[in-house]
């Protein structure tokens, strides 16, 4: 029965990851943004209007904090699916989230300075966390960048029936996160409609993302006990808990944190890189 179970869900998996980037998808992905984009200004702008808001404490930056939850759910889904590809790339995917958080947050606190300002040292002091995400997202924008460009994927398997198994595995990991990730999205809706307030589950997301990664580290043992291997995968492990963190952290140490994390993986990339890939020899003269 099990003989059946586990091919099921990886061919299941292989058939999602195949339409999931294609330009159908990514265009229906997109409409779904603007279109929630522009019920979440319909709903700010109902008191503008005259008309009474069914929520309340409603800010006119409503719109963009819903639009950027939508394509961060989209995000988290995408790196669900990069996961059995290139824990690498899963771990840069990860920061590309953290940096459209920081974004997120930096707009959200926008929307309670949309009256008549007063330009004394208070507001100045309370734009400071504003201008902190801001600046840490770009900041975790430039190293993950650094961060791809770094990458020389080298595979710790040592034959392709040993990697075929390896990213068997991660498949299987991938499914029933997605499945805990739609559960999180549903009670998240449900919580919405109860309390009108929006609390996207990215924290219980990222503690399971830290479980799933000491677990594909683990199982990699079975490959490669190599120490290089070895350290590359726990400090891609222990960035995922640096991150979050993050989430929970308050202003400014979240982007020390997050800022620590992506050097940490960043240098543990260029030194494994220089270490262990073979340079190519110069012709004898």
């Amino acid at each position: 029965m099990l003989s059946q179970f586990f091919p099921f869900q990886i061919r299941l998996f292989d058939k999602i990851d195949a339409h999931w980037e294609s330009p159908r998808v990514t265009r229906w992905i997109s409409n779904l943004v603007v279109a929630f984009f522009l019920l979440g200004m319909l709903v700010a702008g109902l008191p503008f209007l005259g008309i009474p808001n069914p929520f309340e404490n409603i800010s006119p930056f409503f719109a963009i904090e819903i639009a950027f939850n939508v394509l961060l759910i989209f995000e988290v889904l995408g790196l669900i699916f990069l996961l059995p590809k290139s824990v690498a790339d899963s771990v840069g995917k990860q920061f590309e989230i953290i940096s459209l958080l920081l974004l997120r947050d930096a707009f959200k606190e926008f929307g309670h300075y949309l009256g008549e300002l007063h330009w004394d040292p208070e507001f100045l002091l309370e734009l400071l966390p504003i201008v902190s995400d801001a600046f840490g997202a770009i900041l975790i924008f430039l190293i993950t960048g650094l961060f791809y460009r770094s990458q020389k994927h080298q595979p710790i398997t040592q034959s392709h029936e040993e990697q075929s198994k390896f990213v068997s595995i991660k498949k299987l990991i991938s499914i029933y996160l997605t499945l805990i990730f739609v559960l999180l999205g549903i009670l998240d809706i449900v919580n919405f409609v109860q309390t009108q307030e929006v609390i996207f589950s990215i924290k219980t997301f990222y503690t399971l993302l830290i479980f799933a990664d000491v677990f594909i580290l683990l199982f990699s043992l079975r490959y490669s006990s190599k120490y290089f291997n070895l350290f590359r995968y726990s400090s891609f492990a222990l960035a995922t808990i640096f991150l979050r963190l993050t989430l929970s952290a308050p202003p400014y140490y979240n982007v020390l944190l997050a800022v620590i994390a992506g050097l940490m993986v960043l240098g543990v990339t260029v030194i494994y890189n220089s270490l262990l890939i073979p340079k190519p020899r110069k012709a004898q003269e």
